[in-house]
């Protein structure tokens, strides 16, 4: 890591990083549009009948990068490039078989899947269609996933920035000729938006593949790495050790809140309506909690890895200081601000209302939700992933699903009820982590890492 001050440093790696979610919503919006508006609402609700199956999916990889970013942040703390190219072989070789085996199984069985999944009869032939689609272009999409995650373990979040810029660009760019058949090109409707999905990544993973190249970066794939491929049996135990739990935890957040929208649900479509707008918005005011959490696991498995504890002091304490400094002003601009952001998504006054009062209980929570996710990262920095996860599994099916059911069942507060269990979760979930970070980790794990 380089000798600079933490916060630089941190904040260095922090805005590109916040500028792909952002982007990376921004482009889910554009496409989400350009088939609503122009392809009704069926093919709208196609895509979004696939989206709950493909979340699903894409978690279980996203477990397994985060495991992996951890160990190339390691390696690349205690400067070990050999190391760092085995991870790099290891991971790509399980996560393209894994993509094989997906796509496989899914372009097999995807009606059959979705028909599991309740998906509407008269969306269900389109949207069979439109999975294939995309299942048959998970391999390399596994892969372009894995190596963004390589290059945030050094700590580069710019190079993977640059390369969904290009991605979105290119996605966006070919919607409209893919779907209206422009240029020549044939009317594919629907499919058409699979279709610039899928050679948007294609074509960005080898623009990818040929930077890294061009400029020498240490994750490049070369002759060292090539050799490396194949399943190095320890390297996979501790790639599945980290990233299992993580996935895991993503699957049944993902279930908690089809368990709160059922709760919603029986409040009307104004509700319904409301708890959307209000999911957008808490979506953006997260993204510097999540994108603090990342970052604090990647600085503080650099800094375990070139034995550095002073300096992943430095570190926590400064994602916690950014957390609260950033988090607290994007939380007070949209509460000054509320109606007229949530205008944005909401036109009829009673779901305004509904959604601001709403906004207004649970908002602020989130910046304890920042606080929990640093922690829980730095503990999982250090392989120690399976507490934090446990954690905030409980802070949510023991805590915010049945606050949020009993509430709005049971007393006055109705739907209001519901948004309440979300700063009991995140209140529950950081007095877990801080309880066990300081009474167990901080105590046992340093000292072991130092030894």
């Amino acid at each position: 890591m380089p000798e600079k001050p933490v916060w630089r440093v941190m904040l260095l790696f922090l805005v590109p990083l916040l500028l792909s979610n952002v982007l990376q919503s921004a482009g889910q919006l554009v496409g989400g549009f350009v088939v609503g508006r122009y392809l009704g609402v069926e093919a709208f609700a196609s895509i979004s009948a696939f989206f709950p199956l493909f979340f699903l999916l894409v978690s279980f990889t996203i477990g397994i990068g985060s495991g992996s970013s951890i160990l190339i942040g390691q390696a690349y703390g205690a400067k070990n490039e050999e190391r760092m190219k085995a991870i790099i072989g290891t991971t790509l070789t399980f996560t393209f078989f894994m993509g094989v085996v997906l796509a496989v199984i899914g372009s097999f069985f995807a009606n059959d899947i979705l028909k599991l999944m309740g998906t509407p009869v008269n969306v269900l032939e389109t949207t069979v269609h439109y999975a294939r689609i995309l299942f048959i272009s998970m391999p390399v999409m596994f892969l372009y996933f894995a190596y963004t995650t390589f290059l945030r373990g050094t700590g580069d979040s710019k190079t993977p920035f640059y390369s969904l810029i290009v991605s979105t660009v290119l996605n966006i760019a070919l919607l409209p000729v893919l779907i209206f058949g422009l240029l020549g090109m044939p009317r594919l409707g629907i499919y058409g938006a699979a279709y610039a999905n899928v050679i948007s990544t294609v074509a960005t993973f080898l623009v990818l593949m040929l930077y890294l190249s061009k400029i020498s970066h240490p994750l490049r794939f070369d002759k060292t790495a090539a050799k490396k491929l194949g399943v190095d049996k320890e390297l996979l135990k501790l790639l599945l050790k980290l990233g299992i739990p993580s996935s895991i935890n993503m699957i049944l957040i993902s279930l908690s809140e089809i368990a709160v929208i059922s709760f919603v649900n029986r409040f009307g479509s104004n509700a319904t309506a409301a708890y959307g707008a209000v999911n957008q918005v808490a979506s953006y005011v997260q993204m510097p909690a999540i994108s603090l959490g990342i970052a604090v696991s990647i600085f503080a498995a650099q800094s375990i890895g070139a034995n550095q504890m002073d300096r992943l002091k430095q570190v926590i304490k400064t994602g916690i200081v950014l957390n609260y400094t950033i988090g607290g002003v994007l939380i007070i601009i949209v509460y000054l601000f509320s109606r007229s952001i949530l205008s944005l998504f909401l036109r009829t006054e009673a779901t305004l209302d509904i959604a601001e009062s709403l906004l207004m209980i649970t908002l602020w929570s989130y910046i304890i939700f920042g606080n929990a996710q640093i922690l829980a990262a730095t503990m999982r920095a250090s392989g120690t992933v399976l507490w934090p996860t446990v954690f905030s599994i409980l802070s949510i099916w023991a805590v915010e699903v049945p606050v949020a059911y009993w509430l709005s069942f049971y007393t006055p507060l109705g739907i209001k009820g519901i948004w309440i269990g979300y700063p009991a979760a995140f209140i529950a979930s950081l007095i877990l982590q801080y309880g066990y970070y300081k009474l167990v980790w901080k105590k046992k794990s340093i000292q072991r890492l130092i030894s």
